[in-house]
């Protein structure tokens, strides 16, 4: 499973899970931080990420 981790995590987190969660990224390193939240729905959708996020309006 890749993550992409949204605006709202730490980068960081990225390297830290490496192990569990190889060829996981985040939206800041990728450049999506300030793009709309469909446009990194479906930059994660053509990559094969599941967004993990503390967004709670992220969804919508």
């Amino acid at each position: 499973m890749k993550l992409l981790f949204d605006h709202n995590l730490s980068p960081t987190l990225v390297s830290r899970l490496q192990d569990l969660y190889p060829n996981s990224n985040h939206v800041f390193k990728l450049g999506l931080d300030r793009k709309p939240d469909d446009e990194v729905w479906d930059y994660a959708k053509k990559g094969g990420f599941t967004i993990v996020t503390k967004d709670s309006d992220f969804s919508r």
